[in-house]
């Protein structure tokens, strides 16, 4: 086993675990009763701001790759995915059953007449079948049309970073953070960033030394 695969192996576990310790925090939080005054508003801003950070995390691991030439660090991205859809289901759970109980009439009111939420819902819908798509089996079924449906996580990205402006009415820093990175995240892709370059290089690299990067 070479050091990359070692460190990918031993790696993983402890990747695992850190995307869990916000849901754990939450449930510390929960059971202490350090929620404050509006427990479910809070619910909703914590697992809607892992949701975009760890969306973020992931949509760097690809750049973060080429400009460093570590090919190990793509297999730690369909994690992070995963873990990203794992807290918007929670955030979309938390809205649908705790903040408008199920109120359908009410859910579609929302949908359709504030921006902020139709721009979250149409998010968390990219998201679902990218979700259901990151197995290695749906990878050999959809072949090509695997990566093209993956380029969807850019327009998800976009919608989160414009839920999380539209939604804060004060205070626009964080947000305003949250835009920059993706902004820098989504330049890093464009043709004149010249990244096809590195990222020949990375895979010559990689058929040289007989890596062979988990795909997603």
């Amino acid at each position: 086993m070479n050091p990359s695969e070692r460190f990918v192996r031993f790696g993983k576990p402890l990747v695992f675990l850190l995307c869990l310790v916000p849901f754990g925090v939450l449930i510390a939080r929960g059971a202490s009763g350090a929620l404050g005054p509006n427990p479910v508003e809070a619910i909703t801003h914590f697992t809607g701001d892992w949701t975009l950070r760890l969306l973020l995390v992931t949509l760097a691991v690809t750049p973060l790759r080429l400009l460093t030439g570590q090919a190990w660090l793509v297999r730690f991205r369909r994690m992070l995915g995963i873990f990203a859809f794992f807290y918007a289901v929670l955030h979309f759970a938390t809205y649908i059953g705790l903040d408008r109980y199920f109120d359908l009439g009410t859910i579609a009111e929302d949908v359709l007449k504030r921006p902020y939420i139709t721009v979250g819902f149409a998010a968390f819908v990219l998201m679902v079948p990218l979700a259901i798509t990151s197995t290695q089996g749906w990878i050999r079924r959809l072949g090509r049309r695997w990566k093209t449906l993956h380029r969807a996580v850019y327009a998800i990205g976009v919608l989160g970073v414009l839920h999380y402006l539209w939604l804060v009415k004060a205070d626009l820093l964080e947000p305003a953070i949250y835009a920059i990175i993706l902004a820098v995240l989504l330049a890093l892709r464009v043709p004149w960033v010249d990244l096809a370059t590195r990222a020949r290089s990375v895979r010559r690299r990689d058929a040289e030394t007989g890596v062979v990067p988990e795909r997603r």
